[in-house]
């Protein structure tokens, strides 16, 4: 995969890009991740790439030509996924992290500022995304957020590839509980089950930990969800363990 990220600040990369997961994803060639600063491709004298808003209004807004001319100038630019980041785009999900693991070109296009000029939008972004319902200064944190969940999803970055398909959200739920060693920590121990090496018992508990886990927490994913014949019967095994509790 290629990952193109334009930026006024490249340096906010960094750490972040020579670091963990995404270092290693570079280093085995899974990515090739570069940034761009479009501030190069501003034609005025001062470099500047946003201007007062048309109407009036609070703030500045990103320019048109410069962002255009950054993107245009990336080879194959044409046949990859323009992504806008912004609080108006479609939610980020696990879901997308996997559809965008699938392509081969990804553009990231972090704005600044009151956002971008409407023209960017309509005529150079092929998507909106946002990774959740508050406001940042910029879009890089998102887009790292961004980068990071699909390039971990990449054939041959995690070191287990089982470890991505029982993430949470990966399977629609929450994950269930994990234990290591020691059996016994502070008198707390690891449930009996784990330790049986029963597999089909030890499956059967993590399933319905990972139900009641999502029921408690995250019930508004169940209703996302298909659920299998067992699984529909540890729901009804969970609820009335939780009634009768109270």
């Amino acid at each position: 995969m290629k990952i193109d990220i334009l930026t006024l600040f490249p340096e906010m990369f960094d750490g972040v890009l020579q670091s963990s997961i995404l270092k290693k994803a570079q280093e085995k060639g899974a990515v090739v991740i570069s940034t761009i600063n479009f501030r190069d491709y501003s034609t005025n004298k001062h470099k500047t790439v946003d201007d007062y808003p048309y109407g009036g209004g609070h703030g500045m807004v990103l320019k048109p030509e410069p962002i255009f001319s950054a993107v245009e100038a990336i080879p194959g630019y044409d046949k990859a996924r323009i992504i806008m980041l912004t609080p108006q785009g479609e939610r980020f999900s696990q879901k997308k992290a996997e559809e965008l693991s699938k392509e081969k070109h990804l553009i990231f296009l972090c704005g600044h500022y009151e956002g971008f000029d409407e023209r960017i939008r309509d005529h150079l972004a092929t998507d909106e995304l946002s990774i959740g319902d508050y406001v940042l200064t910029g879009g890089e944190l998102a887009a790292m957020v961004i980068i990071d969940s699909v390039v971990r999803l990449l054939p041959g970055v995690l070191g287990n590839e089982g470890s991505a398909k029982t993430d949470s959200f990966s399977t629609g739920l929450l994950e269930y509980p994990q234990y290591t060693r020691p059996e016994e920590f502070r008198g707390y121990r690891v449930p009996e089950v784990l330790l049986s090496g029963h597999h089909r018992k030890i499956e059967r508990w993590r399933k319905k930990e990972a139900l009641k886990r999502t029921l408690l927490r995250r019930p508004d994913l169940l209703a996302e969800t298909s659920f299998t014949q067992e699984e529909k019967d540890l729901l009804e095994e969970i609820i009335k363990e939780i009634e009768n509790q109270k």
